[in-house]
């Protein structure tokens, strides 16, 4: 694959054809192309690329040996405190244009962007690549990086090492692999974990070319759920990664997880869970309602939310791993305006679906925090946890 300085969204426009504008007309059709409705392997060559990108069945793998740029997207970011819970912006702004869980596609008609097919309503929502690349350069600078050290040093030290084997759940675009892999030393053979296909093109094709100290970093894609993971799933993994995942998670699949990873006797660095709470610079009466709404919705379905933390604490700890926890705090203000206003909608959003009754009170509030957000007037601080968790060596890897 060609090298390449532009975003991870670009680059994958230009290799496997995807539409720069997705939730236009032609976009389903391009999407059904890389992904047919049974599942078959299909192929989408770049024109005058001669790289090829692989849409794999439910279950299957496909292998990309990435070189992408490794850079972080220049984009201005917009997201919220986790992917899968946070609401982006309709047409109009207002909190009855926002859809709940921003990020992830609703139901058909409620917001334009990227859609692999018709799914059923038992399916989760997917991602778009616009939400997961714009909010990539805020999850970067609020990654803990005291988590670094001790991982560092739990993997230098783990028997039998020729390499390292990073299974990344939930991968979306990649963004945790370019932030991690050019911050550790040695081989790495990245193992990209993801449902949508159309994702993990993005993660493959802009995926970093080379470790901390010039050593190869390769890539793998294996399409699956994360929520059916499988003791035997992370057998000879050296790490085990994932970002704004822990939250959107039943206790039942983080106790899985934990066993898996004790199983494998490798340590997790699961970054940038909701912490359910938010600051500004200027205080509202209203913030605190707004925020249990919020972290109200983020637990229907017996989701996790803001407890995720604390229960993947419990179940890492229980198989006998040391577990250290550091806040990853955005810190959102004048320079981050893009960021700030999608978030914002969105945190609004979830919160009046949650509890309809704020919804006038809601849109008086949005409508303000949006005017000062467009000022420069306002600062946020929306905090996250991230999660080192050191199992115990099984003797191999």
């Amino acid at each position: 694959m060609r090298k390449t300085t532009a975003t991870p969204a670009d680059v994958a426009r230009r290799v496997g054809g995807i539409p720069a504008q997705p939730g236009r007309k032609e976009t389903g059709s391009m999407a059904e192309a890389l992904v047919p409705g049974d599942g078959s392997v299909t192929q989408a060559a770049a024109p005058g690329s001669g790289s090829v990108a692989r849409g794999v069945g439910a279950g299957a793998e496909s292998v990309a040996q990435a070189t992408g740029s490794g850079s972080v997207a220049r984009a201005a970011a917009a997201g919220a405190g986790s992917g899968a819970h946070d609401a982006g912006a309709g047409a109009h702004g207002g909190v009855r244009d926002v859809i709940a869980g921003a990020g992830p596609v609703g139901p058909p008609g409620e917001r334009p962007t990227v859609r692999l097919r018709d799914v059923g309503p038992e399916d989760q929502p997917r991602y778009a690549p616009e939400w997961l690349e714009l909010r990539e350069p805020a999850d970067a600078a609020a990654r803990a990086m005291d988590l670094l050290d001790p991982l560092r040093i739990r993997l230098a030290n783990l028997p039998g090492r020729s390499g390292l084997a990073i299974h990344d759940l939930g991968c979306g675009t990649g963004s945790m692999g370019r932030w991690l892999a050019p911050r550790l030393d040695g081989a790495q053979h990245w193992i990209l974990h993801d449902r949508d296909p159309y994702l993990l093109h993005f993660a493959a094709v802009a995926s970093p070319r080379a470790a901390a100290d010039g050593t190869r970093v390769t890539v793998e894609t294996r399409r699956g759920d994360v929520a059916r993971l499988t003791p035997d799933a992370l057998l000879g993994a050296s790490l085990v990664t994932a970002s704004a995942l822990l939250d959107v998670l039943t206790r039942e699949e983080v106790e899985t997880l934990a066993a898996a990873c004790a199983g494998a006797g490798c340590p997790a660095l699961l970054t940038l869970s909701v912490a359910g709470r938010v600051e500004f610079s200027t205080p509202d009466p209203l913030d605190d309602e707004i925020a249990a709404a919020f972290n109200d919705h983020q637990r229907r379905g017996g989701l996790l939310g803001p407890d995720a933390v604390t229960v993947a604490c419990e179940a890492f700890a229980a198989h006998g791993a040391t577990v250290k926890v550091h806040p990853s705090p955005w810190r959102l203000g004048p320079e981050n305006v893009g960021l700030t206003a999608q978030w914002l909608r969105g945190w609004v959003g979830a919160a009046v679906e949650e509890r309809p009754a704020l919804a006038e009170r809601a849109e008086t509030y949005l409508t303000a925090r949006l005017a000062a957000c467009a000022a420069g007037d306002l600062h946020v601080t929306v905090h996250h946890s991230d999660l080192l968790a050191l199992a115990r060596p099984t003797g191999g890897v």
